[in-house]
C-alpha cells in the first residue's frame, strides 16, 4: 500500500468551474451511457434529491458514453440500501490497493484508494477537517482524465478523444458520511486504464469562483494514477515482478516532465502515452510506474519535456522519443525507403531470456600468460572467403566457425572491439547504448538471438580455455539516439570536449553516470560472463565535470575496489576515437589497471626503421620499467606492433611517403606500395618478422591485430574506416601459411620459457647481460648504433640441474637475442653458454622458410678458441638457447 503526499500540477485554467449554484449540480449517483444512448444536461435540486435517496441518471454534458461510472455516497439522513450507499467494506475488498494521502492548501486531508473489483477499476475519494465548510457548504469534486498530457483532458469516453484544454472536466458533489468527512466513489472499466484522474474541490456556495477552488498544499491538481501503479526507483530501467507486471525507472534530475510511451507493434507511433505525475511517479530523480501486465504493447520508450517555459508559459513537450537508457533489450532503428527519416531505438517489453551455461567457469588465465587477438566481430568473418553461411557470418555465431584459428596462432585470449549498439554511420566506437549488444553481431538481427548467439560464444570460448575481453567506450556517444534529451546537464559535458571538438563528451565522472558505467560493467560480467575490459579514451575517465583532470578520478578508482568488476582484468587504453590519436597520461592505477603500451609500440616501430635508441628498445624488451616498475610490472603491459586503427602490419613495412602517415613511424623498405622487386619484398618479410618477434619475447601482454598474421591491407590507409575484412583466402597463401606457424611457435615458446618470457614481476638486474658489437658494452645514447643483444639467465638453474638426473628432463638454460637494423651483416659472438650447455639458433629472420625457426634449435658450431660466432644478415633478428648437451 503507498501513502503519497501529492500530486501534479496542472493549471487552474484548465480545471471546467462551471457550476457554483446547488441547483445546478450533478447529483448523479449511478449511471452508464453506451454509444447509442445520449442523455441530457438536467437540474436537479441537490438538497432534495440527496434527502429523498433519489437515483438520477444525469450526465454533466451533451456526449456519448463508453464509461460505466458509479459514485456513491451517504448523507447525513438515513438511507435506504441503495446504489449510492458508500461502504467501507467494500472498499476493504479491493484488490491490488493503492492508497495515496494528499493535504490541502487550507489544512484538510485527501485520502484516495485505488483497486480493482469485477474487471472494473473503483476509486474512493475521502474528504475530512475542512473547516471552510459547514452544513450549507459541501464540497464537489471537479475531475477530468489524462494520458499523454497533464495539462490536456480527454473525453471520458476514451474513444479517439482529443485532448481539450478548458473542458472534458466534470463536477459532482461530496455527501457527508460525519461531521466534516465526505466521500464519494468513481468506477471505470478496466479496460480504459491506465490513465490519470485529476480533480480538485470546489465550495458549492462561495460567490467569488476563484476563492472556491481548493487544491493540494503544493497548490496543485490532486492526481492519481488509474490502471497502473506508482512503481518503485529502483532497479532503473526495466524489470518484471515475479506476477509479470513491469516497472520502468528513468533518472532526470532537470526534466519539466517525462511520459511514458508504449508500442504495440503495429505503428511507428506510440500506442499509448502516460505523462507520469511528478508527485506520484517521482522519487528523487528517479521516475517510475508499473504496469499490471504488459498487455498489447511490445516496446516502450520516454519522451522528456524541457524544463525551460516557452512563451505562453506552458513547458516544452519534445516530440523526440528516447531509449530506456538501462534496457536489456532494443529495437534498433531503422531509416525509411528515402533514408532521411530513422525510426526512434525502443526497449523491448520482454524479459530477458534464459540461457543454460552449463556450469560455465571463467578460465582466469594470469594476466602474464595472456596471448590476446584482437578482432572486429563482423569483419572477422563478412568476407565470402570465410566459407561461413550467410545467415551467421559476421556474427558471434560466425566467430565460432573459425574457433581453430585462435588454437593455430596460441592465443588464449581475443579482444573484442566495442559490441555496444553503436550509430552504423560513425561505426562502434560512438555507442549509443551501455546495455546490449548490437544487433548485427546476431544471426537474425533480433535482440534475443544476438545475446543468446554471444552467450554461446563465450561459452564455447571458455571451454577452450579462451577469456573474452571488450573494448569499452564511455566518453563519446553517437551524435543522437544515445542519452541527449534525458538529462544533458548530468550525462555530458556542458562545452564538449575541447580537445577532439565533440559536444558528445560524456561526463564520465558525474556520480549518475558513473553509477551507469558500473553497472554496465557488472552486467556484462554477471550476464555474458565477460572476462575483462579495455577502456578506450581512457585518459577522458580522469576528467571532472568541468573538464579538469583529477589525480584520484571517482569512476576509476570505483571500478577499481568493486567487488565484482575488480575480480576481471581492467585496461586502460589512450587512444580517442575522435581525433584518432594517443593521449598519453600517468594513469591512477591502484595497482590493479593494465595499460596498453603506445611507448612500446613507437619504439620498437622507430628502432626497426633505424631511429630509435638502443636504451628504448631496451626498456621495451624488459617490460617497460619506466612505465610499470610502480609497484606493477610486466604483466600490467599490453604491448602492441599494429592496432585496429592506423596501419595494419603490412603497410607499416609498405608505407611511408605521404604526409599523412609521418605519426605511423613506418618506413617503406625501400619502394612505396606495391613492388615486384625482390630486395625489398625480401627486406618487408624480414621486418614484418621483426615486429612478430619483438612483440613476443618481450615481457608483457603480447597483442595480435587481426589480419597481421596473413597481410591484410589497408592500401596505406591509416583511417579506421578503410580497414578491410578479413579475406581468408590470405591464410592459404605462403606468406599466411609461414607467418601464422611462427605466430604459433612464439606463443609456445612463451609458454615452454614463462621463467622468462611470462613474468609478473621485473627480471633481477644481476640476470640481464646487455651487449653492443663484439660484446662490448652498447652505447645507448647513440643513434647511430644499430645492433642490440641481451642475455636472459634462468634464475632456477639449480634445480633444473637437480632435475636433469631424470631421463625424462631436459635443461633450459639461459637465451640470447641479438637484433640488427643495419643495412650490412653483423658478426655477432655469443658468450659462454652454462656448464655442461651449448647454444642452439631457434630463430633467425633472415633465413628463408621453413627454416627460419625450429622448436628443437639448430646447434651453432664452435670456433678453435671455444667461443660461437654468428652472421647475422642486415634487418634480421636471432634468438639462442642454451641447452643441455645431452640433449643432442
Amino acid at each position: 500500500m503507498a501513502t503519497l503526499i501529492p500530486s501534479l500540477a496542472i493549471r487552474p485554467g484548465f480545471v471546467n468551474c462551471r457550476a457554483k449554484d446547488p441547483s445546478k449540480l450533478v447529483a448523479a449517483t449511478h449511471y452508464i451511457c453506451g454509444n447509442k444512448v445520449a442523455r441530457g444536461l438536467e437540474k436537479m435540486d441537490l438538497e432534495r434529491k440527496l434527502i429523498l435517496g433519489v437515483v438520477a441518471h444525469n450526465s454533466t454534458r451533451n456526449c456519448h458514453w463508453d464509461i460505466d461510472w458509479k459514485v456513491s455516497a451517504t448523507s447525513r439522513v438515513a438511507i435506504e440500501e441503495t446504489e449510492n450507499k458508500y461502504s467501507t467494506t467494500e472498499i476493504e475488498e479491493l484488490e491490488s490497493r493503492s492508497t495515496y494521502r494528499f493535504l490541502t492548501e487550507v489544512g484538510g486531508q485527501v485520502k484516495v484508494i485505488v483497486g480493482k473489483k469485477n474487471k472494473k477499476y473503483v476509486v474512493s475519494i475521502e474528504v475530512s477537517s475542512l473547516q471552510l465548510y459547514n452544513g450549507d457548504n459541501k464540497p464537489i469534486l471537479s475531475w477530468g482524465v489524462f494520458r499523454s498530457n497533464s495539462s490536456s483532458f480527454i473525453n471520458p469516453d476514451f474513444q479517439n478523444s482529443v485532448p481539450e484544454v478548458r473542458s472534458n472536466t466534470t463536477d459532482i458533489p461530496f455527501i457527508e458520511r460525519s461531521f466534516g468527512s465526505f466521500a464519494l466513489k468513481l468506477e471505470f472499466k478496466a479496460n480504459h486504464a491506465p490513465f490519470y484522474l485529476s480533480f480538485l474541490l470546489k465550495s458549492t456556495l462561495d460567490v467569488d469562483l476563484s476563492s472556491s477552488v481548493i487544491r493540494s498544499h503544493r497548490k496543485t491538481n490532486f492526481c492519481v494514477p488509474v490502471g497502473f501503479g506508482r512503481g518503485y526507483p529502483a532497479p532503473l530501467g526495466l524489470s518484471f515482478s515475479s506476477d509479470g507486471s513491469p516497472n520502468f525507472a528513468l533518472f532526470s534530475r532537470n526534466a519539466g516532465g517525462v511520459v511514458l510511451c508504449l508500442y504495440d507493434g503495429t505503428s511507428d507511433k506510440p500506442a499509448l502515452e502516460i505523462d507520469l505525475d511528478p508527485y506520484v511517479n517521482r522519487t528523487g530523480d528517479i521516475w517510475h510506474a508499473s504496469l499490471e501486465s504488459v498487455g498489447p504493447f511490445v516496446s516502450y520508450g520516454y519522451r522528456c519535456k524541457q524544463a525551460n517555459l516557452q512563451d505562453n508559459g506552458e513547458k516544452s513537450h519534445t516530440e523526440h522519443v528516447i531509449l530506456d537508457p538501462y534496457a536489456k533489450l532494443i529495437r534498433n532503428s531503422f531509416s525509411d525507403d528515402d533514408g532521411l527519416k530513422r525510426q526512434p531505438c525502443l526497449g523491448v517489453l520482454q524479459r530477458e531470456p534464459d540461457f543454460n551455461w552449463n556450469d560455465d567457469v571463467h578460465p582466469y588465465i594470469p594476466m602474464e600468460k595472456l596471448v590476446v587477438y584482437r578482432l572486429n566481430v563482423t569483419q572477422f568473418t563478412k568476407d565470402a572467403s570465410s566459407q561461413v553461411a550467410s545467415d551467421v557470418a559476421g556474427t558471434f555465431s560466425g566467430m565460432m566457425e573459425k574457433l581453430h584459428h585462435f588454437k593455430d596462432l596460441g592465443v588464449n585470449a581475443v579482444l573484442l572491439e566495442p559490441i555496444f549498439s553503436f550509430d552504423e554511420r560513425k561505426g562502434p566506437y560512438f555507442p549509443f547504448h551501455f546495455f546490449s549488444p548490437t544487433h548485427i553481431y546476431g544471426p537474425s538481427n533480433g535482440p534475443v538471438s544476438t545475446i543468446n548467439s554471444m552467450k554461446e560464444m563465450v561459452r564455447k570460448l571458455h571451454t577452450n580455455g579462451i577469456e573474452v575481453l571488450l573494448e569499452v567506450v564511455f566518453t563519446y556517444t553517437a551524435d543522437s539516439g544515445a542519452l541527449q534529451g534525458i538529462d544533458d546537464s548530468c550525462y555530458y559535458h556542458a562545452n564538449g570536449d575541447t580537445d577532439s571538438g565533440t559536444r558528445n563528451a560524456l561526463n564520465c565522472n558525474y556520480p549518475i553516470f558513473q553509477q551507469m558505467i558500473v553497472d554496465s560493467l557488472r552486467y556484462w560480467v554477471t550476464e555474458f560472463h565477460v572476462d575483462g575490459f579495455c577502456f578506450i579514451n581512457a585518459s577522458s575517465l580522469l576528467r571532472g565535470f568541468h573538464g579538469e583532470y583529477l589525480s584520484r578520478p571517482p569512476l576509476v578508482e570505483n571500478i577499481t575496489f568493486d567487488p565484482l568488476l575488480s575480480k576481471t582484468k581492467i585496461i586502460a587504453d589512450f587512444w580517442d576515437p575522435q581525433n584518432m590519436a594517443l593521449n598519453e597520461i600517468r594513469f591512477p592505477h591502484w595497482k590493479r589497471w593494465a595499460e596498453m603500451n603506445t611507448k612500446f609500440c613507437s619504439d620498437v616501430r622507430n628502432f626497426l626503421r633505424g631511429k630509435g635508441l638502443l636504451s628504448d628498445l631496451a626498456t621495451r624488451l624488459c617490460g617497460s620499467g619506466d612505465n610499470f616498475m610502480d609497484s606493477r610490472g610486466p604483466a600490467f603491459s599490453f604491448n602492441f606492433i599494429a592496432k585496429n586503427s592506423g596501419l595494419p602490419l603490412v603497410d607499416l613495412v609498405s608505407f611511408s611517403s605521404s604526409k599523412e602517415l609521418a605519426s605511423e613511424l613506418s618506413w617503406n623498405c625501400g619502394k612505396e606500395g606495391r613492388t615486384d622487386k625482390t630486395a625489398v619484398l625480401e627486406r618487408r618479410l624480414k621486418q614484418i618478422r621483426n615486429f612478430l618477434f619483438i612483440l613476443y619475447v618481450s615481457l608483457g601482454v603480447p597483442i595480435l591485430n587481426m589480419g597481421d598474421e596473413c597481410g591484410i591491407s589497408s592500401g596505406g590507409s591509416p583511417a579506421y574506416g578503410d580497414r578491410k575484412s578479413f579475406n581468408w583466402n590470405y591464410v592459404k597463401t605462403g606468406f599466411g601459411v609461414q607467418t601464422i606457424q611462427f605466430i604459433s611457435f612464439l606463443s609456445s615458446l612463451r609458454s615452454r620459457r614463462r621463467d622468462l618470457l611470462q613474468r609478473r614481476s621485473f627480471l633481477e638486474e644481476e640476470n640481464i647481460n646487455w651487449y653492443g658489437s663484439d660484446l662490448y658494452p652498447p652505447r645507448w645514447n647513440d643513434r647511430s648504433r644499430k645492433f642490440l643483444a641481451v642475455r636472459l639467465k634462468t634464475e632456477n638453474m639449480e634445480e633444473q640441474i637437480e632435475m636433469s638426473s631424470d631421463s625424462s628432463s631436459s635443461m633450459r638454460g639461459d637465451l640470447f637475442i641479438a637484433f640488427n637494423v643495419a643495412r650490412c651483416p653483423e658478426t655477432v659472438v655469443l658468450p659462454p653458454p652454462p656448464t655442461g650447455m651449448a647454444w642452439r639458433r631457434l630463430v633467425d629472420t633472415a633465413l628463408p622458410f621453413p627454416g627460419f625457426f625450429t622448436a628443437d634449435g639448430e646447434a651453432i658450431p664452435e670456433k678453435e678458441s671455444g667461443l660461437v660466432a654468428y652472421e647475422m644478415e642486415s634487418y634480421s633478428s636471432v634468438l639462442f638457447e642454451a641447452s643441455s648437451t645431452l640433449d643432442e
